[in-house]
């Protein structure tokens, strides 16, 4: 995956650095719409009142409505304005907005919404990956895994425990399940960094990860899918003590 594509790199996450006004814009009002302060079907405010509000030219505002268009959050048209396209239509696999979506939500809604799709897709997933995975695949998910055991602190957990996932989705040699898994992995770093707040989260950790490694170096599907399943029922829990408590 070209590193530009990672969600990781994703240019309108964070408050931009510097005079960038296009960045702030586009972030604002991104994080507006997301958080139901502007709703689908409402216009954004007028060209007038933005301009007056961040002090910029026309040509700077209209190109981050653009941005906002090429996410699917708005529709513009001449003369109407901008206005909030319904909910379905956003493209809540953009790095931008799902990472805006993140910050808009509850965590336990956050939570709950992210669980359900990996119970989905990750054991199906892992079970494919058993049977289609490529000896370097498996050696990379390997690495990965291994990264993970060396750590020794939540933070040096983090990165090779989203890359265990992704390479797992990348080994099912789908292109499409491969690109879910990529885009997948920025709200999975966010769950990943609320699990780890639990004192014992990487000795809780590992075995779960070990079980679907040893699953696929054996090129078993339904021991992979067991796994799978089993890592992200206790991983729901791990999340719910952390949540509540």
């Amino acid at each position: 995956m070209d590193a530009k594509t990672r969600p990781e790199l994703s240019t309108y996450r964070r408050k931009p650095d510097g005079k960038s006004m296009h960045g702030r814009i586009v972030r604002e009002l991104g994080l507006r719409i997301l958080a139901g302060e502007i709703r689908p079907g409402e216009r954004l405010p007028g060209e007038a009142e933005l301009l007056n509000a961040y002090d910029i030219s026309r040509p700077v505002l209209r190109e981050a409505v653009r941005v906002l268009v090429a996410k699917g959050l708005v529709m513009s048209k001449q003369r109407a304005g901008a206005t909030v396209r319904a909910r379905q239509e956003w493209h809540l696999l953009d790095p931008d907005v799902l990472y805006w979506l993140i910050q808009s939500k509850p965590k336990r809604e956050f939570v709950d919404t992210l669980m359900t799709v990996r119970r989905i897709i990750e054991p199906a997933a892992a079970a494919l990956a058993a049977t289609a995975a490529t000896e370097a695949q498996l050696a990379s998910i390997a690495e990965a895994y291994a990264g993970m055991a060396a750590a020794t602190t939540p933070a040096e957990l983090l990165e090779p425990d989203v890359a265990f996932h992704r390479r797992i989705a990348e080994a099912t040699n789908n292109e499409l399940l491969a690109y879910i898994g990529n885009m997948l992995s920025l709200a999975l770093r966010e769950s990943i960094k609320l699990s780890s707040q639990l004192p014992n989260t990487h000795a809780l950790s590992l075995p779960r990860h070990k079980a679907i490694l040893t699953a696929l170096q054996n090129r078993d599907p339904q021991g992979a899918r067991q796994a799978a399943l089993v890592q992200l029922e206790e991983t729901g829990g791990d999340l719910s003590i952390v949540i509540e408590g």
